[in-house]
């Protein structure tokens, strides 16, 4: 005790109780414990919070991930979600394999990856599991309807209304969008239909759109229009806005969309956000990533 007062190391309380002066330079530190209390989980006023019931934050993935890996290396995330594992590895420089079951999750992927690392990321990863040809997609429609309906709402970049089977009042999905004013929400409403459509399903959606305010209308089907249903929908008339007229109440065809078709409307890509934004990052020069598998 006198050499460690001799050496300043001592520090008393007022009681008069001295207790030893450390210096954070001297002392190792403590080793990471199976308890991590320290990170905050995706809130939902968190910047990361995209809207997925599971979804676990970044920070927690990156300990994770840089502990047990390196640059270079394969994470592998079997039941991935939203992508948090997968974006992490990204930007890691990690190679990656996610694995979901659902197209929902899938389409909120490829949207996170796009809005974090820009639309480049798209020619580094392969989806495996997913329609790419009618018969495909007719297969999807026959094994689930309610994955078929996700798929088809994500070719068109919409967030679906009803993250489970359930009643949906005529909605599938919805693209919200706006017109130079962040607070002057408009909106697309998109109805799917696996089976046989006719003039009804038409009319029905219109009802919808007129219910819900809704700027545009979009009935997504397997099979080709009739000739009355496009008559129900040209006469719901037209939507303008800055970039022209638009038709209120549009039919596209899975075959369509396959073929690139979009859906006609103000410049989505620009002034939709269906999906949560997932904040920026920077692609790791030269990397590449693997697939994320659907099935």
């Amino acid at each position: 005790m006198a050499q460690f007062q001799e050496d300043g190391r001592l520090v008393f309380a007022k009681t008069g109780m001295p207790s030893y002066k450390r210096y954070l330079d001297e002392m190792p530190g403590v080793s990471l414990q199976d308890i991590w209390a320290d990170i905050k989980n995706a809130g939902a006023s968190s910047k990361e919070r995209l809207g997925y019931p599971t979804q676990k934050p970044e920070a927690l993935l990156e300990r994770i991930i840089t502990a047990s890996s390196n640059e270079g290396d394969v994470v592998l995330d079997p039941f991935c979600g939203c992508g948090t594992a997968i974006a992490v590895a990204q930007r890691l420089n990690r190679h990656w394999i996610g694995i979901d079951l659902t197209h929902l999750a899938v389409n909120l992927m490829k949207h996170r990856l796009i809005n974090t690392f820009g639309q480049e990321v798209v020619k580094e990863y392969e989806v495996i599991g997913e329609p790419t040809d009618v018969s495909g997609a007719i297969q999807l429609a026959q094994e689930d309807p309610y994955q078929f309906q996700w798929w088809a709402l994500g070719l068109v970049g919409a967030r679906p209304v009803e993250q489970k089977k359930g009643a949906d009042k005529g909605i599938d999905g919805r693209i919200p969008f706006h017109l130079g004013n962040p607070t002057d929400v408009h909106q697309i409403i998109l109805s799917v239909k696996a089976g046989k459509t006719g003039r009804a399903h038409v009319h029905e959606l219109r009802g919808v759109i007129e219910r819900e305010k809704a700027d545009i209308g979009v009935l997504i089907s397997m099979v080709e229009p009739t000739r009355p249903m496009r008559e129900e929908a040209a006469s719901a008339g037209m939507f303008e806005s800055p970039w022209g007229t638009h038709p209120r109440l549009q039919l596209i065809t899975v075959a369509e969309l396959l073929d690139g078709r979009r859906i006609d409307s103000p410049p989505l890509g620009q002034v939709s956000q269906a999906f949560k934004r997932a904040p920026q990052a920077e692609v790791p020069e030269g990397q590449l990533a693997l697939g994320a598998d659907a099935e």
